[in-house]
């Protein structure tokens, strides 16, 4: 029976199922706090730029901070890193395939620019002793804190709603009673702590079984496992020509998972870095140059610009794995 539970086959069915409790229960626990916070009448737009926005990257931040705590430092770093490649390069890669995609002037001239400072200063803190120390990590949830104000003070003066659609969100789930929401979170934050624990200890598995490192589970299959419901999504609304806001909406969870997610995993948990997190981090850097120019020549990307992300990110994979 032990040898089961520790074989590959088990392993995949495990992070398979983590996978699945992280996203249901990442939108049980916002339904359910939406739903507290409306009875306390909160408005829509704080809980849209608090609650809904951050619940996109509760699984990255489930996962990293449990990696940090049980050791796997590589796998705390690069989760959240491969999933920021992933969001820019492949999701917003397909869905300027399938349509083009509208670039808002805030995405060009505060949004790309503020995510890249964020993967320098990432880069910097990292480097410097080599590890994201508890300081480090408070360091991080401050700019958090300052960029989610920021983010609703934009929203509130915004003359065109671009920043809304997170308090379009929020303002469209129903109110349940204060029982029921409690039972949602509970549910939620049950999922996530299963599910963040299903899926690190599956990729530590298959990691061992295959000779490979954390590092590269946690930035291919971790990292898409983490950022499949942003695929999903997007691909849903790029066939319904709905992606106004996509480029905007990655890159702001790009600066969640840098500021949240490893804000909170290397506050709770010095996370030890190692030097692929860094070329790593670099790459990221000039991954997100190189869309930022693509997306000033015409303020929109195309077809073209879709699939040249697409084959730089399956050129990465390839780098990655043979390194």
């Amino acid at each position: 029976m032990n040898t089961f539970l520790q074989s590959v086959p088990f392993a995949v069915v495990l992070l398979i199922i983590g996978f699945a409790f992280l996203v249901k229960g990442a939108d049980a626990f916002v339904e359910g706090s939406s739903s507290i916070a409306k009875h306390f009448h909160v408005p829509s737009l704080i809980i849209g730029m608090t609650i809904v926005a951050m619940g996109t990257s509760l699984p990255e931040t489930a996962v990293s901070v449990t990696a940090s705590i049980a050791g796997s430092n590589a796998l705390a770093v690069s989760n959240a890193v491969g999933s920021n490649i992933f969001n820019l390069m492949v999701v917003i890669g397909v869905c300027a395939v399938l349509t083009p995609v509208a670039v808002q002037k805030s995405s060009l001239k505060i949004d790309i620019p503020f995510s890249i400072v964020c993967a320098l200063l990432l880069l910097v803190l990292g480097h410097d002793r080599m590890m994201l120390t508890r300081v480090n990590g408070l360091i991080l949830i401050v700019l958090f804190a300052f960029f989610i104000l920021y983010m609703i003070r934009s929203a509130q003066h915004s003359m065109n709603n671009e920043d809304s659609e997170f308090a379009a969100e929020a303002a469209d789930m129903k109110v349940m009673s204060v029982p029921k929401s409690l039972i949602f979170i509970v549910i939620g934050i049950a999922g996530i702590t299963l599910g963040s624990d299903w899926v690190v200890d599956g990729a530590k598995t298959i990691a061992s079984a295959f000779g490979i490192s954390e590092n590269l589970i946690g930035l291919t299959i971790v990292a898409f496992g983490t950022s499949l419901p942003e695929l999903m999504t997007s691909i849903v609304a790029a066939r319904k020509n709905e992606v106004d806001m996509a480029l905007g909406n990655a890159v702001g969870s790009n600066i969640f998972n840098i500021l949240m997610v490893l804000g909170i995993a290397s506050a709770l948990s010095p996370i030890a870095f190692i030097q692929e997190n860094i070329i790593d981090i670099i790459i990221l850097v000039g991954f997100s140059f190189i869309v930022w120019l693509m997306a000033w020549t015409k303020h929109r990307l195309d077809k073209i610009e879709g699939l040249a992300m697409i084959l730089l990110y399956a050129g990465y994979v390839v780098y990655i794995c043979i390194r």
